[in-house]
């Protein structure tokens, strides 16, 4: 069995359904389960509808609400077989049917729950999932759905909720992998539910995420992740164009990159993969042709340095300093505690003696926990900041890589410095208006020549 997930603008559209299916019976003879995220931008839509509903603007909201049905109605009806289109008939009126009752409660109480936030936006893969299950039988293939609440089980930390491993692989060997013998199962990704059924989600970007935790609880041989680029590349396109195609990477370095912004991958999506050492290829669903970037334990070893340059935008720095740090013990405990308690990840951190700086990249509870943070130090904010980090297995035993760094920088100033413990990475954040310069620079430096066993 393999598990087959395709991301939302591989699904946006009848044509880009037409083009999954073409892929997955191309694939039927490995028994594939396939994940599909929300069709095209449908979750931001609909939080966006229930955004207008918490402000009162029930109306808007509604209409809204049509244009989505429409859109899924549109799309839907033109990749179904006859006598399916009654089933799109009656899901479609369930579901929506539903949604207006979730517009109208939170019309009324003029509020918007992480509870009603996961329930509303796990609408877009519930009718994603079931559209496609439905469309494959129109492209010739016997199609199950299952839906993801019933067997991806987690805590109740709604908008990023934990699985529950155990819990969730039994359920996945009792239901899924006996299904996928004879049907192609089709699930949603992102959605999951408690122990008690209540709706939840693994958080945004969660499909890849579902895919790697179907793959471990079925005992999947491949994960393949497709989305809309060829695989993970040596740079971000978006950035600075031209990157090279990584053919093989190693977990540990996938992990990094995904966790330091490269978005074509989950941060959390490798680890049931490593758990259970299965490789996860990332593929193109508009150029299936293409071999992508295969993730496993033990890639072949690579002759340049540096394997990728990741980047991720509106980073903050947090700069906490007290004298009262000199010698004293407990201080870094009250600092992190504080963004603890504001649930707010840091992604770097440099100290000295009295000074602590730290990055995040979700400022929302930024004027409480400043507020919180100066009750026991000096507190200084810089925003508009950008982290770059350079990714590869040979960093840690290539002397000099600091020093090609901050060369091909040429003279950018930088803010920040660190080097993970795994020291497969070389982090260092700038202003965001020099991202692109120092992209670039770097691009040149370390891949104006690659090693071909591991660059196409």
């Amino acid at each position: 069995m393999i598990v087959m997930k395709f991301g939302g603008s591989s699904v946006e559209s009848a044509a880009a359904i037409e083009r999954v299916a073409r892929i997955v019976k191309a694939r039927v003879e490995r028994n594939p389960v396939v994940v599909v995220s929300a069709m095209g931008k449908t979750t931001n839509r609909l939080l966006a509808l229930a955004g207008l509903a918490a402000e009162g603007k029930q109306s808007a909201a509604l209409d809204e609400m049509e244009q989505l049905q429409a859109f899924h109605r549109k799309e839907a009806s033109a990749i179904l077989l006859a006598e399916d289109q009654e089933n799109l008939d009656q899901l479609l009126e369930t579901h929506f049917t539903e949604l207006s009752h979730m517009v109208a409660e939170i019309a009324e109480v003029e509020s918007f729950s992480p509870q009603m936030i996961d329930a509303v936006s796990a609408m877009g893969e519930r009718l994603s999932s079931q559209i496609v299950a439905l469309a494959f039988r129109y492209f010739g293939m016997a199609a199950a759905h299952v839906d993801s609440r019933q067997v991806i089980v987690t805590d109740t930390r709604h908008t990023h909720a934990a699985p529950l491993f155990h819990r969730t692989y039994e359920r996945l060997q009792a239901t899924v992998a006996p299904l996928a013998e004879k049907n192609v199962v089709v699930m949603g990704g992102f959605i999951s539910s408690t122990v008690n059924g209540v709706t939840t989600t693994l958080g945004r970007g969660g499909s890849d995420y579902t895919a790697s935790i179907v793959g471990a609880g079925i005992g999947a041989e491949e994960i393949q992740i497709w989305t809309d680029v060829d695989g993970m590349l040596t740079c971000d396109p978006r950035i600075v164009p031209g990157g090279h195609l990584i053919k093989t990477i190693s977990f540990a370095e996938a992990a990094e990159l995904a966790y330091f912004g490269a978005k074509v991958l989950h941060p959390a999506t490798v680890l049931p993969a490593i758990d259970k050492n299965i490789p996860v290829l990332v593929l193109n669903s508009r150029r299936p042709e293409v071999s992508g970037t295969r993730i496993i334990k033990d890639p072949p070893h690579c002759r340049n340095a540096v394997k990728s340059i990741a980047c991720k935008k509106n980073v903050t720095i947090v700069k906490i300093q007290s004298l009262r740090m000199l010698g004293a013990h407990g201080f870094l405990r009250r600092i992190f505690e504080v963004f603890d308690r504001f649930q707010t990840p840091v992604d770097m951190v440099t100290t000295s003696e009295v000074t602590v700086s730290l990055t995040i990249d979700n400022a929302r509870h930024l004027n409480e926990i400043s507020g919180e943070l100066r009750r026991i130090a000096e507190v200084e904010v810089e925003t508009n900041r950008a982290i770059v980090c350079a990714v590869g297995d040979n960093i840690r035993g290539t002397p000099g890589i600091g020093g090609r760094i901050f060369h091909a920088l040429g003279g950018i100033n930088v803010l920040m410095v660190s080097q993970g413990s795994s020291q497969l990475n070389f982090s260092f954040v700038i202003a965001e208006d020099d991202l692109v310069r120092a992209v670039d620079g770097l691009h040149q430096e370390f891949f104006s020549e690659r090693d071909p066993e591991v660059f196409a």
